[in-house]
């Protein structure tokens, strides 16, 4: 009978033991992985999304709230910026484009960007990759309508469908009338139709819809025209009913013709500033920079400087979840050193009788210690694997959920590091049962029992 014979029948004797100790190895060996190959491709995954643009343009309380939801949608801007102000601004300095943007929108949960033709002819999503269409075409005139990649898989939506958008947050599909603390109004009197769906871009855009400007004016007439009715309707103690006006917008819709400065309002501004070939920074950026900033009505971000603004805030937050999945590693060798202990009274005898057979100590001491590597490797195997896993499941869900496409890849270098030092912190903890089974007596054992 040779060493792994031994080990291995050792092994299936404590076959809950075993597993119990093996599964809670690998559990943290996948945890420590999933969080080293997420931390470098979480951040690379938010630096896609700002495309080409040197400065966003809003009316957010902060840059930061700024980028977080002019580009990744995190919140619909509270603060609009007028029609007036986009067009000093545009006149004001030397741009390659100024392309307005307005959220507030939503269709199933998913946030609506409206703009003009030039966000996907000017703006790219990430510098030198264009927007490409996986089918139909971009929208051109009003009530026409693009699908980003997410967008079109979580809905089910097909080129030529008809939709009615909410006016905030909420459901498209809810008509029943009924509304949430957070619900939107939906906007059943106009439909759009749509004419376009984008191939991924790995950005947070690939989980929008997007819709031209005109559209959504005309939205916020009709909005205006409805709350002055319902005034009205107030002032003349109910001599107009809802469904008098309601015949009236059916005979009479909105159009383009209606909109007023009033409603013409964004929330957002992509700039980009006019380079030298060859060049991704002008060099008046600086300079452009600090006159927007003297202009208090607008809140003024370089989206690079903010994401690594933002990840040096968190970065003390990913230091502490590396920390904890290492004490969760550490806690899997006391796991292995407590099976092992636990079972040296259960093994006292069959040690004793394997003296008697000729094994000496130190052959004893190794035949621990190597049952205590070999529950390490298996458990750091299992890690891997089940991190692998793990990490397909984490990033799917950051791409439907967010719309982030991150591409985390398990490098040989950190893999080897992480198995090594579970290899290692398995050795350690057979350290403490290996030199009780050496010093275990061999008379007092052989004794019979009970």
């Amino acid at each position: 009978m040779n060493d792994w014979t031994i080990i291995l029948r050792s092994m299936r004797a404590r076959l809950f033991s075993t597993i119990t100790t093996i599964v809670t190895v690998a559990v943290a060996v996948a945890l420590m992985l999933v969080l080293l190959m997420m931390r470098d491709s979480g951040r690379r995954a938010f630096e896609r999304g700002s495309g080409n643009m040197h400065l966003l343009v809003s009316a957010d309380a902060s840059p930061l709230v700024s980028i977080l939801n002019g580009i990744f949608y995190a919140n619909a801007p509270r603060r609009p910026i007028a029609w007036e102000k986009f067009n000093e601004l545009a006149r004001k300095f030397p741009l390659e484009f100024a392309i307005p943007t307005q959220i507030g929108d939503s269709y199933q949960g998913n946030p609506v960007l409206a703009t003009t033709p030039e966000f996907f002819s000017k703006f790219q999503p990430t510098p030198n990759e264009p927007w490409k269409l996986a089918s139909g075409r971009f929208f051109e005139k009003e009530w026409e309508i693009v699908l980003g990649s997410a967008a079109a898989r979580s809905t089910g939506l097909k080129l030529g469908d008809s939709i009615a958008l909410t006016h905030g947050s909420g459901d498209s599909r809810d008509t029943s009338g009924s509304k949430g603390e957070h619900a939107g109004h939906v906007h059943s009197e106009f439909k759009y139709t749509v004419v376009g769906i984008l191939e991924a871009s790995g950005s947070a855009h690939d989980r929008a819809l997007f819709s031209d400007l005109n559209s959504t004016w005309v939205i916020h007439a009709f909005d205006r025209r409805e709350r002055a009715e319902h005034e009205g309707e107030k002032g003349h103690e109910g001599q107009k009913s809802h469904e008098g006006s309601a015949e009236e917008h059916d005979e009479a819709p909105m159009t383009v013709g209606d909109i007023t400065d009033e409603d013409r309002k964004i929330t957002g501004i992509y700039l980009k500033l006019i380079a030298r070939e060859g060049s991704q920074t002008p060099a008046n950026l600086p300079q452009v920079f600090d006159m927007l900033r003297r202009d208090t009505s607008i809140t003024v971000a370089q989206p690079n400087q903010e994401i690594t603004r933002l990840f040096a805030i968190v970065g003390n937050i990913d230091q502490i979840l590396v920390g904890m999945a290492a004490v969760v590693m550490v806690s899997s060798g006391i796991a292995i050193m407590l099976a092992l202990y636990n079972s040296m009274e259960q093994r006292r005898r069959q040690i004793a009788v394997l003296r008697v057979l000729g094994a000496s100590r130190g052959r004893i001491f190794g035949l621990v210690l190597t049952e205590s590597a070999l529950i390490g490797v298996i458990g750091a195997i299992a890690g891997v694997i089940v991190s692998l896993v793990g990490v397909r499941i984490v990033t799917a869900l950051m791409r439907d959920q967010v719309g982030l496409v991150i591409e985390a890849v398990l490098t040989p270098r950190v893999a080897v590091i992480v198995v090594a030092a579970t290899i290692a912190l398995g050795v350690l903890a057979g350290l403490i049962p290996a030199v009780m089974a050496y010093r275990t007596p061999v008379a007092k054992n052989l004794k019979p029992i009970g």
